[in-house]
C-alpha cells in the first residue's frame, strides 16, 4: 500500500518544529550527523538528464543533492524526489539495496530535508528517468515544514519577505530570477565586446548628483562629514572620460529615499554607460542592438506580452518620437500658442492635479507624463526633451530650448535615458545653479564643483545612456510588478 507524506496544516507547524528537534536529538544519539559535512562529486540533476542514455546496459554512478520535496513509501520500496537548482529527480530506495538500518533511517526522514544521494539512472515502467540509490546521506536536517504542497506561498508579501521559501516552492519564480541572471551576464558580453570597460564608482559620494532624486544621507565618522548613497554615476563616469578611458560602463546599485510601489524600489539596479565621440543618436542604436540581442539570446525572441496580453515587439528600427509632437497629438496643433490660462484650463478638464502657480512648461509636463507615457507600449524613444528637464544634456542647434536626449518608453514606462552629453562646463556651471535654484537647495551642496573642474579640463564629446535593469527584466520576464524580479525587495518592518 502507497503511503505519501504531506505537510501538515499551518496551525500545527510549531508541533512540527517540535517533534523534528526531537530528531535531531535521535540522530545526534544514533551517532549521525543532522547538519552535515563536505559532499564530493554531485552533479545537477539536468546534467543527469542530459547525458543518460537509455540503451546503455550498465551506466555509472551518480551521485546528486538536493532538498527531498516528495516522498511516497510502500513497504520495502520508498519513491521520493530530489530537487536542486535544475529540477525535480525521483530516486528509488529499497530494502535489500541499502541496509535495512538504513532504510529505516531514510523512512523518518522529513519533506525539506536536503539529501545526497549515489545510485544508478534508469527508467521505470512509466518512464520516468530515476536513480535507484544505494546510498543515502542527510546533509542538513529541516526544522520547518515546506510551504503546502499544492498552493505554494499564497501570501504574495510571504513571498516577498520569505523569498527563500518562494524559491523552494514556486519553479516561475526560480525561472524569473535564473533569467535575471541571463540578462545581466549577456548585457555586460554585449558591451564588453563593443570595447566598453566596466568600472566601480563611489556608492558614498559627498554631492549626490546626476540625476534630481531624493538621496538617503548618512555620517562618515573618519571624515567627521556627512555623506549621501548615490542616486547615480553620472558625474563619476564622465570623470573616467576625461581621464581617458573612451568607453565605461558600470552595472550596479543606485539608492533614491522616495516612494515604493510596482515600478520603483529605493534600492534598484542600473546600468550607465559612456562613450567618447557619441551622441544621443550613437546611443540609441546601441541601446536598440542590446536589448533585442539579449531578448533574441536569453528568452529566444524579441516578443514579449505585457499584463494585458498585449504583444509587445522589441524588432528593430524602434519608433522615434519627437516629444513636441506627442503633446501636440494629444492636445492639438495650437497648443503651443494657448495662453498660459487656457492651457492650465484644458489640463484640469483633463483630471490632472495643476496649480495656477505652475508655468507652462510643468503644465504641459504634467500632460505628458500622466496622459501620454502610459499610451507609449511599443518601444518608442521620445527625443528633442524640453532642456530644463536634462539639466545634463546637449541644446539642439536648431532649437536651444529642447535638449539631444531620449527617453526609451516601452510599455508605458521608462526604461532608458540617453543623451549628447553636455561637455560645456560654462554651460554646466550655469544649469546647475538654476536646477539647484529651481529646486530650493543651497549652491555649496548642490554643485560638484571637483565635477566642473574636471570638465574645465575637457572631455571629449560624447554620448551616454542609462537603463534600469529591474525594469527591463520585468519588461523581459512578462512580470508585472518590481518585486517579483528583485530576490530581496524592501518591505515595510512589521
Amino acid at each position: 500500500m502507497s503511503e505519501e507524506i504531506v505537510q501538515n496544516p499551518p496551525e500545527k507547524q510549531e508541533d512540527i518544529f517540535t517533534q523534528r528537534l526531537n530528531k535531531v536529538r535521535d540522530i545526534q544519539e544514533a551517532g549521525k550527523l543532522p547538519f552535515g559535512r563536505r559532499f564530493d562529486g554531485v552533479i545537477k540533476t539536468a546534467d543527469v538528464r542530459a547525458a543518460f542514455n537509455p540503451e546503455e546496459e550498465n551506466p555509472a554512478d551518480v551521485i546528486i543533492a538536493g532538498r527531498m520535496t516528495a516522498f511516497r513509501a510502500m513497504g520495502k520500496s520508498i519513491f521520493a524526489d530530489v530537487k536542486d537548482s535544475t529540477g525535480r529527480m525521483q530516486i528509488y530506495v529499497q530494502r535489500g539495496t541499502i541496509s535495512d538500518e538504513d532504510f529505516a533511517f531514510f523512512k523518518k526522514l522529513d519533506l525539506g530535508d536536503l539529501i545526497g544521494v549515489k545510485g544508478v539512472p534508469f527508467t521505470t515502467r512509466t518512464g520516468e528517468l530515476t536513480i535507484k540509490a544505494h546510498e543515502v546521506t542527510l546533509l542538513t536536517k529541516s526544522l520547518r515544514p515546506l510551504p503546502e504542497k499544492f498552493h505554494g506561498l499564497a501570501n504574495i508579501e510571504q513571498r516577498y519577505r520569505q523569498r527563500y521559501l518562494d524559491l523552494i516552492s514556486n519553479d516561475e519564480s526560480r525561472a524569473v530570477f535564473i533569467m535575471r541572471s541571463k540578462i545581466i551576464s549577456e548585457i555586460r558580453k554585449f558591451l564588453e565586446d563593443k570595447g566598453f570597460m566596466e568600472v566601480e564608482t563611489p556608492m558614498l559620494q559627498p554631492i549626490p548628483g546626476g540625476a534630481s532624486a531624493n538621496p538617503f544621507k548618512t555620517f562618515y565618522e573618519a571624515l567627521s562629514c556627512p555623506v549621501y548613497m548615490r542616486i547615480a554615476t553620472e558625474l563619476y563616469l564622465k570623470r573616467l572620460i576625461v581621464g581617458g578611458f573612451e568607453r565605461v560602463f558600470e552595472l550596479n546599485r543606485n539608492f533614491r529615499n522616495e516612494g515604493i510601489d510596482r515600478r520603483h524600489n529605493p534600492e534598484f539596479t542600473a546600468l550607465e554607460l559612456y562613450q567618447a565621440y557619441g551622441d544621443c543618436e550613437s546611443m540609441m542604436d546601441i541601446m536598440e542592438e542590446m536589448v533585442t540581442t539579449i531578448a533574441e539570446k536569453v528568452i529566444g525572441t524579441t516578443q514579449v506580452k505585457n499584463g494585458n496580453g498585449v504583444v509587445i515587439d522589441l524588432k528593430r528600427p524602434w519608433r522615434r518620437a519627437p516629444y513636441r509632437e506627442l503633446i501636440i497629438e494629444k492636445m492639438g496643433a495650437d497648443w503651443y500658442d494657448l495662453s498660459h490660462d487656457e492651457k492650465f484650463a484644458k489640463a484640469k478638464e483633463l483630471g490632472l492635479d495643476v496649480t495656477p502657480d505652475m508655468n507652462d512648461l510643468e503644465i504641459t509636463h504634467e500632460i505628458y507624463e500622466k496622459t501620454i507615457e502610459q499610451t507609449l507600449i511599443q518601444p518608442t524613444f521620445v527625443t528633442r526633451l524640453p532642456a530644463y528637464l536634462v539639466p545634463l544634456a546637449k541644446k539642439c542647434e536648431d532649437d536651444p530650448s529642447v535638449v539631444d536626449v531620449y527617453e526609451l518608453e516601452i510599455n508605458g514606462q521608462e526604461i532608458s535615458p540617453g543623451y549628447s552629453e553636455l561637455n560645456d562646463p560654462i554651460e554646466q556651471r550655469k544649469r546647475f545653479i538654476e536646477q539647484a535654484e529651481r529646486e530650493g537647495k543651497d549652491l555649496a551642496e548642490a554643485i560638484d564643483e571637483d565635477f566642473l573642474t574636471a570638465l574645465e579640463h575637457g572631455m571629449p564629446p560624447t554620448g551616454g545612456l542609462g537603463i534600469g535593469i529591474d525594469r527591463l527584466v520585468m519588461l523581459l520576464t512578462e512580470s508585472d510588478s518590481i518585486r517579483d524580479v528583485l530576490l530581496f525587495p524592501q518591505m515595510r518592518l512589521k
